[in-house]
């Protein structure tokens, strides 16, 4: 019981410390924010920090794997909630749960989409909390066996689409340019399904 009650505090500080990280980086931006800043806005000393962190940067990484990785677990749920038959249908269903998530939350684009590059996004993604942001790597795979879609790259298949989704999401949501994301999303579609088509074996 004892135990059990460490492990949600300790869960509950690092948890303040990602939080407070997203509104002082989003706020001040990245640079500006120092370790002290993001310890006493959570209410914490900063020695506290370090138990959890290795430094601004590990914070930085884990925070975009865990938003990114939240986002996409989101999505999961919603297609458990409301499934699709077929994997192309499962994975723009997918894309489209996520851009309409990054539409109502600007901040997080940026965040995001300036921060995210595939080594971090993978490495923290397999090492980070919460557990069910983990998994949606794992459900991508089952959805793709399901389906029989033939792939030999699905790593690379998954890195290819969220790169297209994370620079377009940020060029027509955020600058409105080259159109709006709502007029780009049939483009978008039918980009996804011709890079669906070059992975097919």
């Amino acid at each position: 019981m004892i135990t059990g009650k460490i492990d949600l505090n300790k869960k509950q500080k690092k948890n303040a410390l990602l939080q407070t990280a997203f509104e002082l980086f989003t706020d001040k931006g990245f640079t500006k924010t120092t370790i002290a800043d993001i310890a006493a806005k959570s209410g914490l000393a900063k020695g506290t920090f370090y138990l959890y962190f290795k430094d601004k940067y590990d914070l930085r990484d884990r925070l975009i794997a865990s938003k990114a990785g939240q986002l996409l677990a989101d999505a999961h749920e919603e297609l458990t909630q409301h499934p699709v038959e077929g994997f192309e249908n499962q994975l723009i269903a997918v894309v489209d749960y996520v851009v309409g998530r990054l539409e109502k939350n600007p901040e997080l684009l940026k965040f995001i989409s300036k921060n995210l590059s595939w080594g971090v996004f993978k490495n923290a993604f397999e090492r980070t909390v919460p557990e069910d942001t983990q998994q949606f790597y794992s459900y991508y795979l089952e959805l793709m066996e399901k389906s029989r879609f033939p792939c030999k790259e699905p790593e690379l298949l998954l890195f290819t689409i969220l790169e297209l989704v994370g620079s377009t999401c940020y060029s027509c949501i955020l600058d409105n340019q080259p159109v709006s994301m709502d007029k780009y999303m049939p483009y978008l579609h039918q980009s996804i399904r011709q890079i669906l088509c070059a992975f097919a074996e």
